[in-house]
C-alpha cells in the first residue's frame, strides 16, 4: 500500500512530518530518499518537531549521523551517502535502529543490508521551487498502521 501527496510548500511539509513525528515510537525507522534539495532535512525538522526535540535540526552531510537526545525520544538523523564506497560497519546502525529512539535515514539504499526488515520510505521528489511530491511505502505492519493514520486521511 502506497500513499502519494502533494506539498506546496515548506510548513506544509514540516506539518505531515509533524504528525508522523507525533505517533513515532522507540525503534521506528524512517528512510528518506531525493535528490538534493528534495527537501529531506525539512522533513527531519517536522519530524524532529513532533518528537519534540528542541533543538535546531541540521543536515548531517558532513557528519554522517547527529544524534537529538532531548526530546519524548531521541532523533537519530543519518546522511549515509558518503558510505556508498565504503562500509558502515563501524557506525553500529543496529545500535541506532534497534535502540530507544527514532532513526531517519537519507540515501538508505548504501546501507540497504544493514536495514531492518521493516521501516517507512518516504519519497520526496521536487516538482518547482515549492511543490513537492511525497510517495510514502510503509513495509511492515507497524509502518502499514502508522502510514493510514498520518497520511491516509
Amino acid at each position: 500500500m502506497e500513499f502519494e501527496l502533494v506539498m506546496t510548500n515548506e510548513a506544509e511539509t514540516r506539518l505531515f512530518a509533524k504528525q508522523l513525528g507525533e505517533k513515532l515510537a522507540a525503534g521506528d525507522v524512517i528512510l528518506l530518499e531525493g535528490d538534493l534539495g528534495a527537501g529531506k532535512t525539512t522533513f527531519t525538522k517536522g519530524i524532529g518537531e513532533g518528537l519534540l526535540i528542541p533543538q535546531m535540526i541540521k543536515s548531517p552531510t558532513f557528519t554522517i549521523i547527529r544524534e537529538y537526545k532531548k526530546g519524548r525520544l531521541p532523533l537519530y538523523h543519518m546522511d549515509v551517502y558518503r558510505l556508498e564506497d565504503t562500509s558502515a560497519d563501524e557506525l553500529g546502525l543496529e545500535e541506532y535502529f534497534y535502540g530507544a529512539g527514532v532513526s531517519v535515514v537519507e540515501w538508505a539504499q548504501f546501507v540497504h543490508e544493514d536495514l531492518p526488515e521493516e521501516y517507512l520510505e518516504i519519497k520526496l521528489f521536487h516538482i518547482d521551487e515549492n511543490t513537492r511530491k511525497i510517495v510514502v511505502n510503509p513495509v511492515g505492519e507497524r509502518y502499514e498502521q502508522l502510514a493510514k493514520e498520518v497520511f491516509g486521511k
